[in-house]
């Protein structure tokens, strides 16, 4: 066989993602605080974009009108990008260029100046371990020891447990066991009770010791036999100890009020609040979907830019093909913002037209639903509605929902339609409120009692929903 170099001319299909593409696909799957940042990083970086004044806002809310006449625009992908805006001629340039020329305004100590709001000031929360290093400081300890106490909290974990061995500590501070040992001990009795212990047993014993409680049998519980408290076992304990069911009950509603985490109130996580990015209200006799845009900027292009591109002044080569790039980057940002909030619409319009008993009625009423079914209603690709649903919250007449919840799978029943699996979760939930405390439903009876009621679920089943439900087994949730 020869060896050489030919030429073949050959025909074939590919798909290449253009940026914009790849913008718009981006822009799909950032949820609302991620879309915010990006949109601040885009003006910062790109002069040509800008934030329409407040006066020109008419709406804040989006409504399906006007997400599907901006939509129609948007339609052709390849269409060129033009600029219809004009520079408006009611705008006083003279003043503008003078001011910006001037030296600034001066300010005397005659001018009245606001005073701050001090209602928007809060207090910062205070830490674990600066309240105890305030109370190690009130204790006077000599230079030595004061070093073992701050290594000490410095080991604290977020719950107030001493994660770290005294040998360590010892050798760190170049002093022995006994001296650690000692600062130890002190630190155990400051508040919160039971902190700078190094496990619960320890942390339960010392808050009893605080409290004065000195109960043989509340003690033995707590050395020996917290597996069993774990586990509601009260028999086994009480035959262990050789008392009666009652006293171990007693014992163990006083044990129901010690902390077993005692730098739980110190911490310093904060709450993560969702913002939903749509609404869906009850309108009448149906429902109105609004699209939430507060705290997202209203984009344009800068109009001193797009003027002095349309009228040809004298601009340098290289400047000119700077702001026609930042421009055309500009303009695919809002078009492909507002793809997004159109797609977004479109979905959450397909839910409420599969889910409209769920809206009325509650969650007993959710129906299966998966993704292809919001994609053939839509006409669009699987991809695209998950990337839709992902981190996107709506907030509805029955609750705020992250739209992937309206999708799941189904559970089949001896007569009838399919059931939601959440559906289900919901009714286990419910039983298991409900339940005798007492004598908790065993995953196996909860299994029986669905099946009466019509609904074919297996054992390992409720146990799964059980675990995802974070709800614990029936031998721990059993009341002494």
């Amino acid at each position: 066989m020869e060896l050489g170099l030919h030429q073949n001319l050959i025909l074939s299909q590919q798909l290449v993602m253009t940026p914009q593409l790849q913008q718009a696909i981006k822009l799909l799957q950032l949820s609302r605080l991620e879309l915010a940042e990006m949109i601040q990083q885009e003006m910062e970086q790109n002069p040509a974009l800008e934030e329409a004044g407040v006066e020109e806002l008419s709406d804040k809310s989006i409504t399906a009108e006007e997400l599907l006449t901006d939509a129609s625009r948007l339609d052709n992908p390849s269409q060129e990008v033009t600029i219809e805006d004009k520079v408006r001629s009611d705008v006083d340039w003279e003043n503008y260029i003078n001011e910006y020329n001037s030296t600034g305004k001066i300010h005397t100590e005659s001018e009245n100046v606001a005073a701050p709001n001090y209602e928007a000031f809060t207090p910062e929360k205070k830490t674990l371990e600066a309240h105890l290093q305030w109370q190690l400081m009130l204790n006077e300890l000599d230079k030595h020891k004061e070093t073992i106490g701050d290594t000490l909290i410095g080991n604290l974990n977020p719950d107030g447990y001493l994660c770290c061995d005294l040998e360590e500590v010892a050798l760190v501070c170049n002093a022995t066991i006994e001296e650690v040992e000692e600062v130890l001990s002190l630190l155990q009795t400051f508040d919160p009770p039971g902190v700078c212990a190094r496990d619960l047993q320890e942390t339960l014993l010392i808050q009893l010791k605080q409290l004065g409680i000195d109960n043989p049998i509340i003690t033995q519980i707590i050395k020996y036999h917290l597996k069993n408290l774990e586990n509601r076992n009260s028999k086994k304990i009480a035959k262990a100890l050789k008392i009666s069911v009652e006293e171990v009950r007693t014992a163990v509603q006083i044990l129901q009020y010690l902390e077993p985490k005692p730098g739980r109130k110190f911490s310093t996580e904060e709450p993560a609040y969702i913002t939903p990015d749509i609404y869906v209200y009850k309108h009448e006799d149906g429902f109105k979907i609004v699209m939430n845009d507060d705290g997202l900027p209203k984009l344009r292009i800068n109009h001193f830019y797009k003027q002095a591109i349309a009228n040809g002044r004298k601009i340098p080569k290289d400047a000119k093909n700077y702001l026609n790039e930042k421009m055309q980057s500009a303009s695919w940002l809002i078009k492909s913002i507002h793809q997004r909030q159109k797609t977004i619409y479109l979905v959450m319009e397909s839910i409420l037209k599969f889910q409209h008993e769920f809206f009325e009625k509650g969650i007993a009423y959710l129906k299966p639903l998966i993704l292809k079914d919001i994609a053939e209603d839509i006409e669009m690709h699987e991809s695209t509605i998950s990337r839709v649903t992902t981190n996107k919250y709506a907030y509805t007449p029955q609750g705020l929902f992250e739209l992937k919840y309206f999708f799941n799978s189904s559970i089949g029943r001896t007569s009838g339609e399919s059931m939601a699996s959440a559906s289900v979760k919901e009714k286990i939930r419910l039983m298991i409120e409900n339940e005798d405390p007492e004598d908790p439903y065993s995953d196996e009876k909860l299994a029986d009692i669905l099946q009466d009621s019509n609904i074919e679920i297996a054992r390992r089943t409720v146990a799964k929903y059980r675990k995802m439900l974070n709800i614990l087994p029936s031998n721990k949730r059993k009341q002494l």
